[in-house]
């Protein structure tokens, strides 16, 4: 059963002309998302921007809206999301809101409309937590960081 998910405009009067999230490919994995700055955005390197959406979602129980970044704008402009990936949990009923920043090397402008997030929706389990005096051991153990690199 695939989930459904709801969205909403927030200030429809003024928000409409934004696109709602959607697939670009019938095999695509995220719908692609558009700021809804009012005005320009210009975002310089370093800058980091929390850029709204115009929209909320309800995510059935059970799964979870992830929201990274696109791999164009990153890959060509150092566009990416600060926290990615995020993660909008099936309770949060508040804006969508991407923190945006700027790892490039020159400004970058954002105009109302364009696509620079991308939302994967993704079925979740809550774990069970259980207290206990150790742990079993495994053949990597204790090897961290680029343990396996040497």
């Amino acid at each position: 059963m695939e989930p459904v998910i709801e969205f909403c405009y927030l200030r429809p009067r003024k928000d409409s002309d934004i696109p709602l999230p959607c697939y670009m490919t019938s095999l695509s994995a995220g719908m692609d998302i558009c700021a809804a700055v009012e005005k320009d955005l210009t975002l310089n390197p370093g800058d980091i921007h929390l850029t709204p959406t115009g929209f909320a979602i309800a995510v059935p129980r059970g799964f979870e809206a992830q929201i990274r970044p696109r791999s164009g704008l990153a890959l060509k402009h150092g566009i990416t999301l600060i926290n990615s990936p995020g993660t909008i949990d099936a309770d949060y009923r508040g804006e969508v809101m991407l923190p945006l920043i700027n790892l490039g090397k020159i400004p970058y402008t954002i105009h109302r409309g364009d696509r620079v997030a991308q939302m994967v929706i993704n079925q979740i389990f809550q774990a069970g937590i259980k207290l206990v005096t150790c742990l079993d051991k495994t053949d990597r153990n204790t090897g961290g960081f680029g343990h396996t690199g040497l």
